[in-house]
């Protein structure tokens, strides 16, 4: 007699055909770095573990058999009658969901967050060269590059947050529908929640998962209070994100402001007292003041006195300062220090 399969039986299933695809994917990276080296290993470990994924999928659920996990545990998928089991299509969308969609999110995600950051920084990488094999990477890096140059400001702006919400909010979506599969007791994975794949069991005892439902119940109101608190930490740091994000403009802002009194400072105190221009080849008195080498020099074949305070001093005793940069913070008449 055929009953629905119950959360512990899913979750084995899951177990252990993840155990299996483990397997199968350590088995084809090692036969790529073998053949072809680490460093083409390292460059599509990606690729290959979702080539090893679908490939076991396509063994087995797509071709009509069933998974080495829902053997173990003696289950099979049916359809949302409960009376067939799932078509060619169901399946393949399952597949598509369950392993081509993440990788695709994932890649787009990591290359857009990538290229926005690049145009934020207004500087550019050269492109790696174009990897042997698949020659999807650079089109996809190219299509994405293509339409980042295409928005403005405000639209790369808006991007940028919505390239990170997506990033926390995926994990997020994951822990809820595992606290609802918890609760509820079907649909162990997402996709197959969408493409209403569910299971029954046939044979052995049909009330061991019953006994055992009401601990799974328990263990999804805790996950799903641990989920709330969660995302009420992200949701805290994230405002505190943006208030040191505004402290910090703010502080720019007064920075630059203040840079730039300096420079209207500056320019104020680099002047010469006697042609009245700003000073060039900058040469000391004996007192401190300073003034242009030619100024100074003319105006000693006169007077051999300063002309600010009318000190004596001899012409030989002028210093000529080499690469002087005038201290903005320095009052107008302060005396050099030997």
């Amino acid at each position: 007699m055929a009953a629905a399969a119950g959360p512990a039986r899913l979750v084995r299933c899951g177990q252990k055909d993840e155990l299996y695809r483990a397997g199968l994917r350590s088995g084809a990276g090692t036969a790529l770095r073998g053949l072809a080296g680490a460093r083409p290993w390292l460059q599509w470990r990606r690729e290959v573990e979702l080539l090893s994924d679908v490939a076991y999928f396509v063994l087995t659920t797509l071709s009509g058999y069933q998974t080495l996990g829902e053997e173990y545990v003696n289950i099979i998928q049916v359809d949302p009658s409960k009376k067939k089991v799932p078509s060619f299509l169901r399946r393949a969308l399952f597949i598509s969901l369950h392993t081509v969609v993440p990788y695709c999110l994932e890649k787009a995600l990591l290359h857009l967050e990538h290229e926005l950051q690049m145009e934020a920084e207004e500087s550019r990488i050269p492109e790696n060269p174009p990897a042997l094999g698949f020659p999807s990477r650079t089109l996809i890096r190219s299509w994405i590059r293509k339409q980042v140059g295409k928005l403005t400001e405000q639209q790369k702006k808006t991007a940028s947050q919505v390239v990170y919400v997506l990033k926390q909010s995926i994990p997020l979506l994951h822990r809820l529908h595992l606290a609802v599969f918890y609760t509820q007791g079907t649909f162990y994975h997402l996709s197959k929640r969408i493409a209403g794949i569910s299971y029954l069991h046939f044979g052995g005892l049909q009330g061991e998962d019953q006994s055992i439902r009401s601990s799974y119940k328990l263990l999804g109101i805790i996950s799903l209070f641990h989920l709330l608190l969660t995302i009420g930490v992200q949701m805290y740091s994230f405002k505190q994100r943006q208030r040191a994000r505004q402290e910090w403009r703010l502080h720019r802002n007064l920075a630059h402001q203040k840079s730039t009194s300096k420079e209207a400072a500056a320019g104020r105190h680099s002047r010469c007292t006697l042609c009245l221009e700003e000073r060039r080849h900058s040469t000391a008195t004996p007192c401190g003041h300073l003034f242009c080498w030619e100024c100074i020099t003319a105006w000693c074949n006169t007077r051999a006195e300063c002309p600010l305070c009318r000190e004596k001093f001899h012409p030989q005793k002028l210093i000529y300062l080499r690469h002087y940069q005038i201290n903005v913070f320095e009052e107008q008449h302060t005396k050099l220090i030997y």
